[in-house]
């Protein structure tokens, strides 16, 4: 059985070397959705029977080690030398400094490795991270799943 949760967060960014738009800075309304696949829990009087996970609980874990780091803050590539200047004279901004483009392809792959151990069989059900799906923008998106980091 295939279950997925979703949550929105905000976030700046911009793409160095892009030759349209992206490479200003500018933020975007992201959507990340997780999908895990696991056996059905069939377990009488516990609050889980009947449940992959309890959608909550994914939602609990996903902003722990993901979602609450990059909501609100400006995602920044390392090697962005004027980028990460500027935001490092803007008093208790919140910036995160990544190693990769903050593209959404990068994204959804560091997103897929942070929660990849998180969800792994959580439950005692074979429960596992299949796929994140990072929506950049209601029409764009890129997908991490385990077929790519297998």
């Amino acid at each position: 059985m295939q279950i997925t949760r979703r949550l929105e967060f905000d976030a700046g960014h911009r793409i160095p070397d892009h030759q349209s738009q992206c490479r200003h800075l500018h933020g975007h309304r992201y959507a990340i959705e997780i999908s895990l696949s696991g056996d059905i829990i069939e377990s009488d009087g516990l609050p889980m029977n009947g449940m992959v996970m309890d959608f909550s609980e994914i939602k609990t874990l996903a902003k722990r080690h993901l979602v609450d780091a990059w909501d609100h803050a400006f995602l920044a590539f390392r090697g962005d030398a004027p980028v990460v200047s500027f935001l490092a004279t803007l008093p208790d901004h919140k910036t995160v400094l990544l190693d990769v483009v903050p593209t959404a392809e990068n994204l959804a792959a560091i997103a897929f490795a942070r929660l990849d151990a998180v969800y792994l069989d959580h439950y005692g059900n074979h429960l596992r991270l299949e796929r994140i799906r990072l929506y950049e923008t209601p029409n764009c998106w890129a997908d991490a799943s385990r077929r790519d980091v297998s």
